[in-house]
């Protein structure tokens, strides 16, 4: 059934009370609906009527309009799944820090959620950092009580500051974390203003370069990391967290397991890098037992010896470009391009959720513009 009536529910706090706003355009049937609500009240702030935010008040206004108006709970019901990863989130380490003089920290719920909702541990790390900077810029306030204006003259002060876009996003992401998640308010700073996304172009290297840094590695280890992020598109943290067993020579894939956003994917399995893995497996001492690089104690291999590996490469080859593991990921997009691969499969190679994710690699792909030439060429010069 079309309703032509329509209410929006919202979540507002006023006087540090949660309360359901409902918003909608003036109709004569919908007000005399709204005065049969317990105790509606009107707020100007606002500009919409509000009851307290409880499940019998939640339940009334259901039932109220049911048949009569459609209920919008777009801005006020959070219907997020939880991400897939297959290992818990443990936030142990946040929770044993001792404290810092004037420093905030953050609340246990906020600890409880991330673990609950399975957030990766990066995600989890900026989260928490964040908006423990957030709590410490409001002092002397109730966290409830920090209103919406507060919270953009907060993030016009981070612009000031000169913080990178990047930053204030995060910043927001944490904040909207703790009032839509965790106090289960969500889109209450659905008005909250992003700073515009610059438009930036994946940083890539040459094939050429590509091999001259796969050359200087230092031993089959190392030549075997480098190989691995180039050939199969990896990040580093899925370098990091592969496993012996995720390498599956029979299909000549590889395997990886809770990757970005949690999600599961399958990437191509080089033949040539193959057989220095298993050269890697029989001779490096101690070897590896369950992750395919790990220290010498075991553990994974840390993502700061990652980078390492590939900048000393990268300045044995005297490339001047600050190559980074990501940078290679770029290259292996690109050059698939190039070579004639079909978007479609780059970005399942890539585990992109969105084909614009990947459509950014035809604007750094050359293969298109060689065949240009350029107007001096008409010239008698």
């Amino acid at each position: 059934m079309k309703y032509q009536k329509n209410i929006t529910l919202k979540h507002l706090l006023i006087n540090g009370k949660k309360q359901i706003g409902l918003k909608f355009y003036s109709d004569k049937v919908i007000h005399s609906l709204i005065k049969t609500l317990s105790n509606p009240k009107w707020s100007k702030d606002f500009g919409m009527v509000y009851v307290e935010n409880n499940s019998k008040n939640f339940k009334e206004i259901l039932d109220t309009f049911r048949g009569v108006a459609w209920v919008n709970l777009s801005s006020f019901s959070s219907k997020k799944a939880l991400t897939k990863g297959t290992v818990p989130l443990q936030v142990d380490d946040y929770r044993k820090r001792k404290p810092k003089e004037g420093k905030s920290r953050c609340p246990e719920s906020f600890l409880q959620k991330l673990e609950l909702k399975n957030y990766s541990l990066n995600t989890a790390r900026i989260y928490i950092s964040m908006f423990e900077r957030f709590m410490d810029a409001f002092k002397s306030r109730e966290l409830l009580s920090i209103d919406e204006e507060q919270i953009r003259l907060y993030l016009q002060e981070l612009v000031h500051q000169n913080k990178s876009c990047s930053y204030i996003n995060q910043m927001i992401n944490s904040i909207k974390f703790y009032y839509e998640v965790v106090e289960q308010m969500p889109n209450r700073f659905y008005s909250i203003e992003r700073p515009m996304k610059k438009e930036r172009l994946p940083k890539v290297i040459s094939a050429e370069e590509v091999q001259m840094i796969i050359d200087n590695t230092n031993n089959i280890k190392h030549w075997c990391i480098v190989s691995l992020l180039y050939s199969a598109g990896l990040r580093r943290g899925e370098l990091i967290n592969l496993e012996i067993k995720d390498i599956d020579s029979k299909r000549m894939i590889i395997n990886i397991n809770n990757g970005k956003g949690g999600k599961d994917r399958i990437t191509l399995l080089s033949p040539l890098v193959l057989n220095g893995l298993r050269n890697y497996i029989k001779e490096w001492s101690p070897r590896p037992k369950k992750y395919l690089f790990e220290g010498l104690t075991g553990e994974k291999y840390s993502a700061t010896s990652i980078n390492k590996i590939v900048r000393v490469a990268s300045t044995k080859a005297r490339i001047s470009k600050n190559v980074s593991p990501h940078i290679l990921r770029h290259s292996f997009a690109t050059h698939l391009l190039e070579n004639g691969t079909d978007l479609r499969s780059i970005q399942v190679l890539l585990g992109h959720s969105s084909s614009n994710t990947t459509e950014i690699y035809t604007q750094v792909a050359i293969n298109h513009i060689k065949k240009i030439k350029s107007p001096i060429e008409l010239l008698n010069l």
